[in-house]
């Protein structure tokens, strides 16, 4: 039986003391892909924002590595949560290896799970491509080594093949390093290539949940639903 790293009970969550979302219940075990699917202003982003930390729960428990906790996102971050946000999180004057460096994380195991930024670790963040920034975004919250790594529709505005190198190295780190998953994603398909399981939420509350393959065989109403609010994204390299 896996052990859950992150769990959240009777979450509210919004902002002003006013909820977008509502009575959440989720759990991230260890070494597996949760993804969470939703039209544009169901809450997705919201409720990332407060498992960090970043934003305070209006309501209910959140544990992170079995502790119930309050703590900021920088605490968190200590006790081994990383969180990709949809903002490719780079220091665009910084190189490569300064980015890497300032994650506080391992270079080698960076360039391991990304070996195409090797020969660009010299260069300036903000002279990267949009899919290399986020290559970087990703590799340096995994060369932490987290055990809960929560990520905000990570192929926002990027081309197919990018998309999958990234939610492979998100797969990996998960089947493979034993990390929990929290991804939100706008691409359904890709999502459920990776995932374990899935939720989907609906105006900030959770409204199908499950294996994939049981999420699965609704995919054509998942898509209506997810896909019909969201306009079209400028593709980058």
């Amino acid at each position: 039986m896996t052990s859950a790293l992150l769990i959240a009970e009777g979450i509210s969550a919004g902002y002003h003391g006013h909820p977008i979302v509502h009575d959440l219940n989720l759990s991230v075990p260890a070494g597996r892909v949760v993804v969470l699917l939703g039209p544009n202003g169901a809450g997705k982003t919201t409720t990332l924002l407060t498992l960090s930390g970043d934003l305070p729960q209006l309501k209910g428990q959140i544990y992170v590595n079995g502790q119930r906790t309050t703590a900021p996102l920088h605490t968190r971050a200590k006790n081994g949560l990383s969180f990709v946000t949809e903002e490719r999180s780079v220091f665009m004057r910084l190189s490569v290896a300064e980015n890497l460096r300032v994650g506080r994380g391992d270079t080698d195991r960076a360039v391991e799970i990304f070996p195409e930024l090797r020969p660009l670790m010299r260069r300036r963040a903000g002279l990267l491509s949009g899919g290399e920034q986020q290559m970087l975004s990703l590799a340096r919250a995994l060369a932490r080594r987290p055990k809960i790594l929560l990520i905000d529709e990570l192929s926002l505005g990027l081309a197919p093949l990018v998309v999958i190198r990234l939610l492979d190295a998100v797969r990996h780190a998960a089947h493979e390093d034993g990390v929990g998953v929290l991804l939100v994603e706008q691409h359904v398909r890709q999502a459920l290539r990776v995932a374990d399981e899935v939720l989907v939420m609906q105006r900030g509350t959770i409204v199908l949940e499950g294996p994939t393959e049981q999420v699965r065989s609704r995919l054509d109403d998942l898509e209506a639903a997810y896909l019909s609010a969201r306009p079209a994204d400028p593709v980058q390299e």
